[in-house]
């Protein structure tokens, strides 16, 4: 397929791969994780299972959609390297794409057969449900910069010179970035597994609950989410900047004013998730709209480092 066409199909597979995101989000918070019992790749050991309960079809339909998400991914690589130059940037990050697809489905299969789904509230599923979050992260990153590069038409080179400065400010912002979706993943494992006071419960009391002596971790840790969000929204809005004011091309400014756009669409719709004390529903918005944030940076990142040719 020409190019054009491959780049479009390269962010329509992006879109797909949010809905798959998503769609594991609801999974956790309808406790769908066991729907399939602790067997993978099967289904309560098979290959479509007869008489499904409700919970069944949930986690059965998210594993149709991730193992079609696979084919795509191989098919989109097929693409990049029959239509791309060796070296160009599109195949590296395929290839990326490939890897985390692989080690996706490997940390799914690790959570499944462990039991660590459902009402599992260990740190072992805790420590797992971060590294699910850093490999998905990885994940839609690689793919936004394959999709980018398609699109841009970077060049087919080493990446050009960047100054120390500007190589820090733009590692900090990923890093920091992720530290905000682990801490995320987190506090939304323990969103489900202990809800929320009633909306009505000032947010001092809530604190005051999860702080008690009887709470659990995952009620205990809930506190440090918004503080590192804050944090970090700080950082990259002042990273944006400076990274627009260090590197003046348009394609660069126009992803610095989206990321500082994302980073107050991002907390404002935190604080209504604090508020509304954490619907499903609001946490599928939160996680749209800190995917969405997460793909912007990445972007700004690319283009900070690459010169497209046009």
């Amino acid at each position: 397929m020409p190019v054009s066409r491959l780049a479009r199909y390269a962010w329509g597979l992006l879109a797909y791969t949010i809905f798959v995101i998503l769609f594991g989000a609801w999974v956790r918070i309808t406790g769908s994780g066991a729907g399939c019992g602790e067997h993978w790749p099967t289904c309560h050991g098979e290959i479509v299972p007869r008489a499904p309960e409700l919970e069944t079809i949930i986690e059965f339909t998210h594993r149709l959609t991730s193992g079609v998400y696979g084919i795509l991914v191989i098919i989109l690589l097929i693409a990049v390297i029959r239509r791309t130059s060796r070296g160009h940037l599109a195949r590296v990050t395929a290839w990326l794409t490939l890897l985390f697809t692989i080690t996706e489905a490997l940390v799914g299969a690790r959570l499944v057969l462990l039991g660590l789904v459902a009402d599992n509230s260990s740190i072992d599923r805790a420590v797992w449900m971060a590294v699910h979050l850093i490999n998905t992260s990885f994940l839609t990153g690689s793919l936004a910069a394959c999709c980018w590069s398609l699109s841009r038409n970077y060049r087919p080179r080493r990446p050009r010179f960047v100054d120390s400065r500007t190589r820090w400010v733009t590692l900090a912002s990923l890093v920091g970035l992720v530290l905000v979706g682990v801490s995320g993943a987190v506090t939304a494992l323990g969103d489900t597994l202990f809800p929320v006071a009633e909306v009505g419960t000032s947010v001092m009391e809530r604190v005051a609950s999860d702080q008690s002596i009887g709470a659990h971790f995952l009620q205990k840790l809930r506190i440090l989410h918004p503080v590192i969000a804050v944090g970090v929204g700080a950082l990259l809005l002042g990273a944006s900047q400076l990274l627009a004011a260090w590197v003046p091309r348009k394609d660069i400014e126009i992803l610095a004013r989206t990321v500082s756009y994302g980073v107050v669409l991002q907390i404002t719709v935190g604080v209504v998730n604090i508020m509304l004390s954490a619907p499903g529903w609001m946490q599928i918005i939160h996680l749209l709209c800190g995917t969405g944030l997460w793909i912007a940076v990445v972007l700004l990142a690319v283009a900070v480092r690459f010169e497209p040719c046009d």
